[in-house]
């Protein structure tokens, strides 16, 4: 019960219910379709009294499968706002249990989201690591390699500490950047295993995820054969020096390289667990090697030592050893050697799925790696540049002589007794320049130091075999290459992937059998080095988007030293070596394209998405800042289509006009009770848009909810649209029915270009003889379709019950059957003629997807309405599948003037920079119209005619009955202007019958004067039996000029 205090006293409100406030109780209830869902009964909610809403909870947020609890429904806002149905129950399901989601044999894999805030104790048998065993261990591991014992006091001696120093700084600013990158995007939300991968996919998206997911893959599978040879290398070194060779050099490193590749897949397969012993052990080893070094500086050095070159600490040898001595290398060329000793922080990343808690562990275990491994490099190579000269000859006689000069490059040898100046003109093999054991030389224990570069190389290949195989693993489980989903599948309680160990394996030991692993090293440090730019690419384009999901916990971070993270990687790439970053760049590209090709079915909310809206959102407002004009005009069309599948002929011919360079919106109006059509309307949205995506329509679908059709036409004419970017033409189809749709209808029909032209839209209207509408064919594949899946879904109901029906299923297989062949029987043989017209409209409904032969397109400019009637034609023109058409002029023109009026339009046209291969003037327009077409004419106004009496006063009551109707007045006033239509249909039929498609200005029926049937008679007239036409107004403001 809630309890609360007022004036000093406790009381208890008895409606409060305190289990809203914890885990609910649940019943598992089955629904009628099969689906399991967990259903909490209404209770008294902490307001005190009975509600369907619910209070904040995490079970809300959780995606779809999640593996960490129940996914919540939370009540609709159609379920709190709906009138209130005084006998229901209030029983609202809370929860989903998704049905059979992520079981085995299962396509589909579970969301293992993992949401909650405080981790979760992993499943028994199950391991999860912390920051330490899992992140901080793996990266010092992975960064101490064997560049700490074999090559650092190499680089150190060429450079000097002092530009030394500045190469380890260099490197751990570039990784520090890319770690603040990955540390935000991993706080910015639930981390899955993938590492990089599921890093760089989920922030740029499936086609720079897929491809970087891929080869960064590769690149671990590979670097654990470079890591495995290096270890074999220093093995096979002892053999020699024992004479214990097996075969030979090569063979031996291959023998004991795929030995130990062996070793370490049984420690991987073995578990997470084991692997993590092993680590712990190898870093023990590690350790003990890098102390065994600075114990080594401590030690008193013997004759011998001092023969070496090495001493203890002594100012002169440090000061000596500041600045560079670049022989045979460069600054570029010893960065470029000691940077892939770096790459190793994304060790801890990359088993993101095996950590309790990666949002935090990730950050905080790499960050403080790299600031450990980076300190013990740089203490490691200043306390050898403090102890050993660059060269020395390690001969003990070398001593200094009274009277023999002592000079060359280690004269700081010269003042503790040493003379090694031969080494100036001979070569030397001790010293930081010429030996790559002085780390050996310099500890107190040498062995100790081979057992360390053991540690290094066994550990970065164990992390590279366990790396390897989780991020495929990620990558597969998105299937965005398909081909590979068969290395998805994980085993065990940790959902080990077994498969890609497997693969893992055999193409390390490939690379160790091949060899040449010196070709391809820099190409693996180049695909690491595109994954830490994609990286920090992903942190700078999140935060430059400004997503209000955007919302990382970890704050230091900085978008523009993201960004220069990117680019500092892509140069560090191209420093490396040249040619593996431009083989790099183009391996990603051609992934990139593939993927891009592929379009996998996912939405993952990627700042690739959310960029395009940003930059649409900021044209559109600077767009608005900007004056129209002319010169910028184009059609950006609104065509009332209806369902986007149910006139493709009208749909195609308006997307002819606007390609992808104009905005084409195909809209439906849902007419009835709104809450009854705003379900409709939402049930097909997403339907349609999918449909116009599908058939490579660049067409926004936009449907809109009303109680009449004319309403929501015109809520469309005047919301649609975004600041500039908004429709300036109308497009629809002729309505063909109109003398058997009812006087309702027509008046719709006709508002809406009234409509159109008050909100001084340019208006198009497209007749085809055969008809536009091809819904009854939609309805019938659909029903088919359905028909088809339930009879499929019997027959595998059929065949997992071993090919036998029996009870229930015998019987609604038989209800099935008779189901199907009902709609079947919709598909029966229908009369010739019917058939006839079918094949007609639908070989007429795809006359506009395909490409037109060669004709004309006819332009019968009668009336200047700005140029819209010239440029829809001519915009045609430009399309591929019109370009075979021609234009051709027509002209109203006067008696005897016929070829001033041509030459005048043809200047017109010059100016105008169209083509046309004819100009024609009709100048017999005003001839009166034959008596078959205006026969025509009067058939189809003879039923809306009021046929007033002459009786003055019923006359007027029939008007006020009947005030649609087309009256004597009417047609006396308008006589003229109804015969020009009919000899238009005349003209028309002459000299355009061949056309492939027929352009005409629009007539235009003044409001209150013209009535809506005669204003539908002069329009059926005008195109009757024609090929297709469209009727064309503008709104009389200019789109064409002729100034540039």
């Amino acid at each position: 019960m809630e309890r609360f205090k007022s004036n000093g006293r406790e009381h208890v409100n008895p409606a409060y219910d305190s289990t809203l406030d914890e885990p609910p109780v649940y019943e598992e209830t089955n629904r009628a379709n099969g689906d399991h869902r967990m259903v909490r009964p209404s209770v008294i909610s902490a307001f005190g009294h009975d509600t369907l809403d619910r209070l904040p909870h995490i079970d809300f947020y959780r995606n779809a499968g999640s593996m960490s609890g129940h996914r919540a429904v939370r009540p609709s806002l159609q379920e709190l706002h709906d009138v209130f149905q005084k006998n229901g129950a209030i029983d609202v399901p809370d929860t989903v249990e998704d049905d059979n989601e992520g079981s085995e044999g299962s396509n589909e894999t579970p969301s293992d989201d993992l949401e909650s805030a405080v981790p979760n104790d992993p499943p028994k048998g199950g391991v999860k690591f912390g920051w330490i065993r899992g992140v901080l261990v793996r990266c010092m591991l992975n960064i101490w390699g064997v560049m700490l014992f074999i090559r650092l006091s190499w680089i150190f001696g060429h450079s000097g500490w002092g530009l030394g120093s500045v190469i380890i700084i260099l490197s751990c600013v570039v990784t520090t950047i890319t770690c603040l990158s990955m540390s935000a995007i991993c706080t910015n939300g639930v981390v899955r295993g993938g590492g990089a991968y599921y890093l760089i996919s989920r922030s740029l998206g499936p086609e720079f995820g897929g491809s970087i997911g891929l080869i960064f893959a590769l690149a671990n599978a590979v670097a654990v054969a470079m890591y495995v040879v290096g270890f074999a290398e220093t093995v096979v070194d002892l053999l020699k020096e024992h004479a214990s060779l097996m075969v030979d050099e090569l063979n031996d490193i291959r023998i004991i390289g795929c030995i130990t590749v062996v070793l370490l897949l049984a420690i991987s397969v073995a578990g997470m667990e084991w692997e993590a012993k092993a680590q712990l052990v190898l870093l023990v080893i590690l350790l003990a090697a890098i102390v065994n070094v600075f114990v080594g500086t401590f030690i008193p050095a013997t004759a011998e030592k001092k023969a070496q070159g090495i001493f203890n600490y002594d100012s002169k040898i440090f000061l000596e050893n500041f600045g560079p001595d670049f022989r045979s290398e460069t600054f570029f060329t010893l960065f470029s050697i000691f940077f892939p000793a770096a790459t190793g922080i994304l060790a801890g990343a990359n088993i993101s799925g095996d950590l309790r808690d990666p949002q935090a562990a990730i950050p905080k275990g790499t960050l403080l790696a790299i600031l450990i491994t980076g300190v013990t490099y740089l203490a490691v190579a200043i306390c050898v540049s403090a102890t050993v000269v660059r060269d020395a000859t390690g001969n003990l006689t070398d001593l200094v002589t009274p009277g023999v000069p002592c000079t060359g490059p280690a004269e700081a040898a010269c003042e503790l007794g040493y003379n090694f100046s031969s080494c100036a003109v001979e070569s030397c093999k001790f010293g930081l320049m010429n030996n790559n054991q002085v780390m050996t030389l310099v500890s107190g224990f040498g062995h100790l130091i081979t057992a360390g570069t053991f540690s290094a190389t066994l550990s970065s290949a164990l992390a590279s075999l366990v790396s390897a195989p989780k991020v495929f693993q990620a990558l597969c489980q998105d299937n965005i290459f398909k081909i590979l989903h068969f290395f998805a599948k994980g085993y065990g309680k940790n959902n080990e992937p077994i498969r890609g160990y497997v693969l893992t394996f055999f193409i390390s030991v490939a690379f160790i059998l091949i060899g040449e692993l010196n070709t391809i090293a820099p190409i693996i440090s180049n695909f690491f080095l595109a994954s830490y730019a994609l990286i920090n690419f992903s942190c700078f384009l999140a935060s430059y988007a400004k997503s209000p999901g955007w919302r990382p916990a970890y704050k230091y971070y900085n978008m523009w030293l993201s960004l220069l993270g990117a680019l500092l990687c892509c140069a560090v790439m191209f420093v490396i070596n040249w040619w593996a970053a431009l083989l790099t760049y183009a391996i990603e590209i051609l992934l990139y394209i593939y993927v891009k090709f592929k379009k996998p079915d996912v939405n993952w909310g990627s700042s690739t998405q959310a960029m395009p809206f940003v930059s649409a959102v900021s044209n559109a407002l600077s767009l608005s800042g900007v004056e129209d004009h002319v010169k910028n005009f184009r059609p950006q069309i609104l065509v009332m289509t209806g369902p986007s599948r149910t006139r493709p002929a009208l749909l195609d011919l308006a997307h002819s006009f606007t390609k992808n360079y104009g905005l084409c919106m195909n809209c439906e109006v849902f007419v009835g009770p709104k809450a009854e059509a705003v379900e409709e309307m939402k049930a097909n949205m997403e339907k349609n848009q999918l449909w116009l995506n599908k058939t490579k329509r660049r067409v926004f679908y936009t449907p809109v909810a009303s109680e009449s059709f004319r309403d929501g036409a015109e809520s469309l004419l005047q919301a649609a649209g975004l600041g500039r970017i908004k429709p300036n033409t109308l497009m629809m189809g002729f309505k063909t029915n109109w003398r058997t749709a009812g006087a309702e209808a027509v008046q719709s029909y006709v508002g809406i270009l009234h409509d159109a032209f008050d909100f001084e839209y340019g208006t198009v209207v497209l007749r085809m003889d055969q008809g536009l509408d091809v819904s009854h064919f939609v309805e019938a594949e659909d029903e088919m379709l359905r028909a088809m899946k339930e009879q499929q879904e019997l027959d595998n109901e059929m065949m997992s019950n071993g090919g036998k029906s029996k009870g229930l299923f015998r019987k609604s297989r038989k209800q099935s059957q008779q189901v199907l062949a009902t709609r079947v029987s919709v598909s029966s043989p229908l009369p010739p003629q019917v058939t006839k017209m079918n094949e007609r409209l639908r070989e007429a409904s795809a006359q506009f997807k395909k490409k037109q032969p060669k004709g004309t397109i006819d332009v019968w400019w009668l009336f200047d309405d700005g140029g819209l009637t010239l440029l829809l034609p001519y915009i045609l023109t430009t399309r591929k599948k019109w370009k075979d058409c021609k234009l051709r002029i027509f002209i109203a023109g006067q008696p005897g003037r016929s070829e001033l009026d041509k030459e005048e339009m043809k200047s017109l046209l010059h100016k105008f920079r169209i083509n046309c291969s004819d100009i024609n003037v009709i100048d017999d327009i005003h001839v009166p119209p034959g008596s078959d077409t205006l026969k025509d004419l009067e058939d189809m106004i003879k039923p809306f005619r009021l046929h007033e009496s002459k009786d003055r006063a019923q006359a007027e009551a029939m008007r006020k009955e009947q005030p649609w109707k087309i009256t004597d007045e009417e047609l006396s006033t308008f006589e003229e202007k109804t015969n020009l239509q009919a000899r238009l249909n005349e003209l028309l039929r002459e000299n355009s019958k061949s056309a492939n498609l027929i352009i005409v200005s629009m007539p235009i029926a003044r409001k209150a004067s013209i009535s809506d049937f005669l204003y539908m008679a002069w329009l059926d007239i005008l195109t009757k039996d024609l090929p297709p036409t469209v009727l064309i107004r503008g709104n009389h403001k200019s789109v064409l000029t002729f100034y540039s």
